[in-house]
């Protein structure tokens, strides 16, 4: 969770789980006393369902997830390059988002012994989602193009 507050970026919440459907993540958003600006899913949020038929986005849509960006497709290593950028204007909230940040510190790529070079990809580990998840932050962000960033409802603190 995100706030633009003139050049400052403010990371304000971190939220994870695995094995749960789309509902899960609404009802949580919905829990949560914040006023969405935006919402920033992966292009792969377009694919349909085997099930539904329906795309991820048609069901966002339909329970209630509007004003939506999709981040654009790019190679991982151009989202890495974008994170580093983004990140040197961002503050984060000491206590809420630990863990997400203890996952970008832990983000790495493999080294391959046999061929004494580093891996291409990311090691997919536990830092994996968090990491992906803030790529397509800063990949999709508007960055202010009409986008008022949001207010909250509560007092931010603890940022470093």
């Amino acid at each position: 969770f995100m706030q633009q507050v003139g050049p400052e970026r403010r990371v304000i919440d971190f939220y994870e789980s695995s094995g749960v459907g789309l509902d899960h993540y609404v009802t949580m958003l919905n829990e949560r006393s914040y006023i969405y600006g935006e919402h920033i899913l992966p292009h792969d949020v377009r694919v349909k369902e085997l099930g539904s038929g329906k795309s991820r986005i048609e069901t966002l849509n339909e329970l209630g997830i509007r004003d939506v960006t999709i981040a654009p497709q790019l190679r991982v290593d151009d989202g890495i390059q974008a994170v580093r950028s983004f990140l040197a204007t961002c503050w984060f909230d000491e206590e809420k988002t630990r863990r997400g940040v203890e996952a970008l510190k832990q983000y790495r790529r493999d080294f391959d012994e046999k061929g004494k070079t580093w891996r291409a990809r990311p090691m997919h580990d536990w830092t994996s989602h968090a990491s992906d998840a803030f790529r397509y932050l800063a990949v999709g962000f508007s960055g202010g193009s009409g986008w008022s960033g949001g207010a909250i409802k509560r007092n931010i603190k603890g940022f470093r």
